[in-house]
């Protein structure tokens, strides 16, 4: 019996547009995950003690704002101090296509932007969770 994967999604600090990351939310749940919505307004310590608490293979994080290099450091921060450094973690949103390296240099697995078809997000997520 394979055990399904639990992922966290979540949205950090004041950004409420959530149809994105509701959409993949649901991919996430027929793909066969097992998906912990934490919602809107968020704080990173909330969400890594979610993963803790939920025992969580990765954490997903959508941000329309501009915040995601910030956001990324302090999540990685996180996850080293907790000892959760083994959660992925995974971003997508409206981020600059500049902005993809940085993130994975500071620790992102994956970046999803604007207009990632579905079979896309859940053949790199499946990689990244393996």
């Amino acid at each position: 019996m394979t055990l399904k994967k639990r992922l966290i999604l979540a949205k950090i600090g004041l950004d409420g547009h959530d149809n994105g990351i509701r959409i993949v939310a649901k991919w996430l749940v027929d793909a066969g995950y097992e998906v912990v919505y934490a919602g809107l307004y968020n704080t990173p310590e909330g969400i890594v003690r979610m993963a803790i608490e939920e025992d969580a293979a990765a954490i997903g994080v959508s941000f329309l704002g501009g915040e995601h290099l910030f956001y990324a450091r302090k999540l990685v921060e996180l996850l080293d101090e907790s000892g959760m450094a083994a959660v992925k973690l995974v971003m997508g949103g409206v981020i600059p296509p500049m902005d993809v390296g940085e993130l994975n240099r500071i620790g992102v697995h994956a970046v999803f932007t604007p207009g990632t078809r579905r079979e896309a997000l859940l053949e790199r997520l499946a990689a990244v969770l393996s």
